[in-house]
C-alpha cells in the first residue's frame, strides 16, 4: 500500500448495489476535504459503480483493487 493516509474505513461486505454506494456518499459527506475513504465492498458491480460515482461527484478515486473476494477502494474528498 501506498504512503495514502485512510481517516475512515466503510466495510459495505454482504451490501448489494445500489447499498455500497449510498453509503459512500453519506460517510463521505461528514469527512473533511482532503480526508481519505477506504470502502470496501464484497459487490462485483461496486467497481464500475464507483468509478462512475467519482466521476459525477468529482470525489477522486485514488485506488480500486479487485482482492479475490472483496473489492477495496480509497476514495479523496475534494469538495
Amino acid at each position: 500500500m501506498s504512503d495514502i493516509k485512510v481517516v475512515k474505513t466503510l466495510d459495505n461486505s454482504g451490501l448489494s448495489c445500489p447499498m455500497p454506494v449510498v453509503k459512500t456518499k453519506k460517510a463521505i459527506k461528514d469527512m473533511e476535504i482532503g480526508d481519505v475513504l477506504e470502502m470496501i465492498s464484497t459487490d462485483p458491480g461496486s467497481i464500475p459503480d464507483m468509478e462512475a460515482w467519482a466521476r459525477q461527484t468529482g470525489h477522486e478515486l485514488l485506488e480500486a483493487h479487485d482482492e479475490g473476494d472483496k473489492y477495496r477502494f480509497l476514495i479523496k474528498k475534494t469538495h
